[in-house]
């Protein structure tokens, strides 16, 4: 009789440990999809202007959608890499660290503005004040936002050091202000006499009346910088993936993509970013390779 009960208690062990390998063939499929956005303004705003987006995304997935901003940069990297959020949509470099760290996760759509994949970096400065150019950045503190921001750190800093040879930390002082919108308004204020943003965030910036466009001047722009990607993490399952995928890349509300700022989304995978690999490899920084 014992015989019996241990041999029945295996086949069930040997079942129900069947069973949790199948779900894991066939990946998560959550009720609840958490879907975080980059935390680059005031996290309220972020979350307001996203509510289409969230309806949008219920309607389509079947699910309940979850809206997520973190405290910064840093925190979401580490969100994604800890399966705490499903879907992000990621600045360039944070991407790129996140993906150093967490392999598995992957950009799916990359969004398009004015019928290109990809956005600027401007650099500004006070109209009147002692910034004129790039060159007069020397021996000055200039400012940018969050260190894992591209358009706001790292694209900026690449441009200065190849426009003028001008090295962070030596020729002049490195800000960190944490916002795109904290860099406008600190140029404005005379709090740093120049800094760089996101240019499609500056030219919001000026639409809402947030910055007055006549107190400051454009000291340059970036080259070219592949766009923010939508990424997801790579054990979801995969029809919920290509639901996700469909979801995006057929996005044509305008209300819906007033969220991120673009006109709609194209495909993307990992080597589009390259190019951000290639910049920290200019600055010596280690973002780590994938």
């Amino acid at each position: 009789m014992t015989f019996v009960r241990s041999f029945a208690h295996g086949l069930a062990a040997v079942a129900l440990a069947s069973t949790f390998a199948a779900v894991s063939a066939e990946g998560k499929d959550p009720d609840t999809l958490r879907v975080a956005l980059l935390p680059d303004e005031n996290a309220a705003t972020l979350i307001q202007n996203a509510q289409p987006l969230k309806v949008y995304l219920e309607d389509r997935l079947d699910k309940n959608i979850e809206l997520i901003v973190t405290t910064d940069y840093s925190s979401m990297i580490e969100a994604m890499r800890f399966g705490r959020i499903e879907v992000a949509y990621f600045g360039p470099l944070s991407y790129v660290l996140a993906k150093s760290r967490a392999p598995e996760i992957e950009p799916f759509a990359v969004g398009v503005e004015n019928g290109a994949p990809t956005y600027r970096s401007i650099m500004i400065a006070q109209v009147d004040g002692p910034v004129q150019s790039l060159a007069d950045v020397q021996g000055k503190s200039f400012g940018f936002g969050d260190q894992a921001s591209t358009s706001s750190h790292l694209a900026p800093r690449a441009h200065i050091l190849k426009a003028t040879a001008l090295e962070g930390e030596v020729d002049y002082k490195p800000v960190h202000l944490g916002t795109h919108d904290a860099v406008a308004r600190a140029v404005q204020a005379g709090q740093v006499p120049a800094g760089a943003l996101s240019e499609p965030i500056y030219l919001t910036l000026v639409e809402r009346g947030m910055v007055d466009a006549d107190r400051i001047k454009v000291l340059d722009y970036s080259d070219p910088i592949p766009n923010y990607p939508m990424v997801m993490q790579g054990d979801l399952a995969p029809a919920l993936a290509e639901q996700i995928t469909a979801a995006f890349l057929e996005a044509d509300d305008a209300e819906v993509l007033e969220a991120f700022r673009v006109d709609g989304f194209q495909a993307i995978d990992d080597s589009g970013y390259d190019v951000l690999r290639e910049m920290g490899t200019l600055l010596k920084l280690d973002l780590g390779q994938s």
